[in-house]
């Protein structure tokens, strides 16, 4: 290996897109704008009704708290950048940001997965031991769950991260991604990475197929005590009860699955169509949770109902004080 100081560069270029015509940047740096002012918007919406609102005090809630704050970091930290780079031909990171992105970048990955856990926990409980959730699951357990998550998501980004920065880099500084992650920065060293690359390999396993091993296991054990039930009532409502933390991790893991395999397999595909896949795997699921949240949970539901019509009472009469005046 070379020394580490041989690393000459002192920035590197978000390229984005390689193979993008130049006339599509204003409209790709548009959507790219609109994904991640929504994003920051529907969570936020959420984190005030939780806030606002006592009787969101519950642990799914709780849980759907934790998960709306990781995503809207994610996308603070993912798409400035690359808006940027599209817009105003931005695209220079330099050295040490770079490498900082990338550790933040799979530190919001790495909790996301932690966060769809506790979740598939919280349903599990529910559902197969309904009788002790109410003290199994407390608000106090799952807040020190989340918290736990916060800081324990750091270790595997944070080894990935130093055993990269360990190689040296002196050129090409080009990362054809719209962010700086561990497979772009790696592929621009000037020495032999295979270390580096394995130790990133076998990290992002353990933080992403352990989580989902207990998925599986747990969903496994939902269904077949749902489907014990007697009635067909009793289990819609079960089955209701927890779609819509299936609906967030289907959404978050099935992409990733289709992404992995296809690497796996070898199977080729060109590098805008890759970027663009894991793209939507990134940033689709955090703009899109928010408006599952809502649709699909009743007391959220409610809650905009009455805000929504206390609303319209406080324009009727104000509407009746001006003509009255």
């Amino acid at each position: 290996m070379l020394p580490k100081n041989w690393t000459t560069i002192t920035e590197f270029i978000i390229v984005g897109f390689p193979g993008l015509h130049p006339d599509y940047y204003g409209l790709v740096s548009a959507i790219f704008f609109i994904v991640y002012t929504t994003t920051v918007a529907g969570n936020t919406v959420f984190l005030v009704l939780f806030i606002t609102s006592e009787s969101l005090r519950k642990p799914m809630y709780i849980i759907l708290a934790s998960l709306a704050m990781s995503d809207m970091c994610f996308s603070t930290v993912a798409l400035p950048k690359i808006i940027a780079r599209y817009w105003f031909n931005a695209g220079a990171a330099p050295f040490h940001a770079c490498f900082f992105q990338m550790e933040l970048i799979h530190y919001f990955g790495t909790l996301n997965s932690l966060i769809m856990m506790i979740m598939a926990l919280d349903r599990y409980v529910a559902i197969c031991y309904s009788l002790r959730y109410q003290t199994v699951m407390t608000n106090r357990i799952t807040y020190i769950l989340n918290a736990t998550a916060w800081v324990t998501a750091f270790i595997a980004p944070t080894i990935a991260t130093l055993h990269t920065q360990q190689l040296p880099y002196c050129g090409p500084k080009l990362i054809i991604q719209c962010y700086c992650d561990h497979i772009s920065i790696t592929s621009l060293s000037c020495a032999e990475n295979s270390k580096q690359v394995l130790v990133a390999l076998c990290v992002a396993l353990l933080v992403l197929l352990l989580p989902l091993a207990f998925i599986i296991y747990s969903y496994c054990h939902i269904i077949a005590s749902v489907m014990r039930l007697s009635s067909s009532q009793s289990r819609w409502k079960s089955f209701a009860t927890c779609s819509t933390q299936l609906s967030i991790i289907a959404l978050f893991y099935l992409p990733r699955c289709a992404v992995y395999i296809a690497s796996f397999l070898q199977i080729q595909i060109s590098r805008d169509f890759r970027i663009l896949l894991i793209l939507l795997y990134s940033l689709v699921p955090p703009l899109i949770n928010p408006f599952i949240y809502c649709l699909r949970t009743q007391e959220i539901r409610m809650i905009v109902s009455r805000w929504a019509s206390r609303q319209k009472a406080f324009r009727e009469m104000s509407r009746i004080n001006v003509i009255t005046l």
